[in-house]
């Protein structure tokens, strides 16, 4: 796989069980980029090692006066040269390109999870954690992948030159061949402690990110109530907590960098002192003196991708398992469905609760609970919460359905829907039927003042739907941002389409507007409001009270008002007092009527 032919078509199905696994599974299936990036990186390492073999022949050959050997060395270097620079270049492009589809792979793999799960992604996993993987922890994972392979040819390189030290002069070789596994086990130890504190670093920064992001959606309302120092100075406290992190890790890595500077120095002075000994014993050449001294210090090179791999490993390692973490889950449903793709049309039922949307009327549900009321909307919307308590659509299980069809059949607006930054075209172009027109919708919605605003901020002549949208629409108010989602929700125009208090930041006037729009724009769909909105209430056809999940009574909104006490504590927001008042007077009036 080559950087121009990225997306995969199919970017595999990935290990999940774990983050080594899942590190596993990624080289496994890039064998190819790996296998031609080892054998550059073995032409560039055997080429750079090679070199003192070349000075040693020339020393050699300038003390034997010998000018053939000294021309052939000199073409040996020219050699090896070439090979550096050929190798270097292309082990660089092909680790590279091992990086980027490796990223390219997560990346893919991470949006085609999200998709499959929807809505339920962000109930199992933190959205901050989704966007963390995605962006720093992609790049950690794939600079693990690119640095296997040139570890595997630095590995290969050390091993051949103290085999070719070993074969070229036995008594400097076995003391290089003994000394270099030393240098690379001596930093073992020394490895979990600097990986727990890199992990205990990356999870206060990803806390003081969190905050971060927390602070800054929620300026607005912090200066209303006074509130920005206070998120201020927690922030100062994380991102010192980070800085002091940040410090120990970095003492614990610079700790393995001076060691794996001390020890080969160490090796160094050994060769040297043992290698002039045995000079002056007449045991050795000078040649072979300057190869094996030359050859233990080109040889740190390739020992510095040791450290290397288990740096990549060990920041890489934690990045892995959160994206194994989030690639593992599931829907509660199969995403092929065992039924075959339909759209089923008829009532909406959820046994679970004993709910029932008739078919092509409106039906408003009103729950005491708004957490509960939530979980209710997903479930309707094909995602149940445990085996058994599938929605019924026209009779048909939900969770049999394929993922595509479900979501055809169910539209699910939750009560914090996200605007996509773009142009309100790009915002509005999204599956429809389209049986209504963007206008249609906008108008439904009551978004007549938003075009202004979007109009007034664009360009001069420029349309209101070519008109830029912010990221998660913060140039607009609230309302502003409700009611484009509710209109990208209508012009959709599905079976079923659940909305979960649409209105809640609208006022009024515009609330009863928008109930008469979505009655009429609506009307032979099914459609289920959840709300505690008396506006929206009093124009359903169907009002439905669920009381400690169950359905406690069935009714229009004015007899529900009058004759569930239940009911009417939640619409009405009365207080217990003023439930007793209530409660009080209907008796004496009931006594009455008996009376007369």
């Amino acid at each position: 796989m080559q950087i121009h032919d990225l997306p995969y078509p199919d970017p595999g199905v990935p290990d999940a069980r774990s983050g080594p696994r899942f590190l596993w599974w990624l080289g496994r299936n890039q064998l190819g980029g790996q296998a031609r990036s080892l054998a550059w990186g073995l032409l560039h390492f055997l080429s750079v090692c090679g070199l003192p073999f070349c000075v040693g022949l020339a020393v050699q050959a300038v003390v034997d006066r010998s000018g053939a050997r000294l021309a052939l060395t000199g073409g040996l270097l020219l050699v090896c040269g070439a090979g550096i620079a050929l190798g270097d270049t292309m082990l660089h492009r092909t680790a590279v390109t091992n990086w980027i589809t490796a990223a390219a792979r997560v990346q893919q793999l991470l949006a085609r999870r999200t998709a499959h799960l929807g809505s339920a992604l962000t109930r199992r996993v933190a959205a901050g954690e989704v966007v963390a993987v995605s962006t720093g922890d992609v790049e950690k994972i794939g600079w693990f992948v690119e640095a296997v392979s040139r570890f595997g040819a630095a590995a290969v390189t050390v091993v051949a030159v103290c085999a070719g030290l070993v074969v070229y002069q036995p008594a400097l070789g076995v003391v290089v061949a003994v000394g270099v596994p030393v240098l690379v086990l001596a930093v073992l130890p020394l490895l979990p402690r600097a990986t727990r504190r890199a992990d205990i670093q990356r999870e206060k920064a990803g806390r003081a990110t969190e905050l971060a992001s927390d602070t800054v959606a929620g300026l607005r309302v912090l200066r209303g109530i006074g509130g920005e120092e206070l998120f201020l100075d927690r922030y100062r406290r994380a991102s010192q907590e980070v800085r002091t992190a940040a410090v120990r890790s970095a003492r614990m890595w610079s700790l393995i960098s001076a060691v794996q500077v001390l020890l080969p120095g160490l090796l160094m002075i050994t060769v040297v002192w043992r290698g002039v000994q045995l000079a002056r014993e007449g045991r050795i050449a000078i040649g072979e003196l300057v190869t094996v001294y030359s050859a233990v210090m080109l040889l740190t090179y390739p020992l510095q991708h040791f450290q290397e791999i288990a740096m990549a490993y060990s920041f890489s390692r934690p990045s892995a398992r959160r994206a194994a973490r989030v690639l593992s889950l599931e829907r509660a449903t199969d995403f092929a469905g065992s039924r075959e793709a339909c759209v089923p049309v008829g009532d909406l039922y959820d046994p679970r609760t004993g709910l029932l949307a008739p078919a092509g009327r409106l039906t408003a549900v009103v729950c005491g609970n708004p957490d509960a009321a939530g979980v209710l909307a997903e479930r309707l919307g094909g995602h149940p919460v445990e085996e058994g308590t599938s929605v019924l659509l026209g009779g048909v299980p939900l969770d049999e359905l394929p993922l595509d069809s479900a979501r055809t059949a169910v539209l699910v607006q939750d009560k914090d829907p996200v605007l996509l930054s773009g142009s309100l075209r790009e915002l509005l172009d999204v599956p429809a039927s389209d049986a209504v027109s963007a206008g249609d919708a906008l108008a439904a919605a009551q978004c007549d003042d938003v075009l202004d605003a979007l109009t007034q901020a664009s360009r001069a002549g420029e349309s209101p739907m070519d008109a830029r949208i912010t990221e998660r629409g913060r140039s607009l108010s609230g309302g502003q941002r409700q009611r484009l989602a509710l209109a990208r929700s209508l012009i959709t125009d599905p079976q079923v389409l659940v909305l979960d208090e649409p209105t809640s930041a609208v006022d009024s006037h515009t609330e009863a507007r928008i109930a008469e729009e979505l009655r009429r724009l609506r009307a032979g769909r099914t459609t289920v409001v959840f709300t505690s909105s008396p506006l929206l209430l009093d124009r359903a056809d169907r009002v439905v009270l669920v009381h400690e999940g169950e359905v406690a009574a069935v009714g229009l909104h004015r007899e529900l008002l009058h004759a569930e006490p239940r009911y009417r504590a939640v619409v009405t927001r009365e207080t217990d007092d003023e439930a007793a008042r209530h409660s009080g007077v209907s008796a004496e009036l009931e006594e009455i009527e008996e009376s007369a």
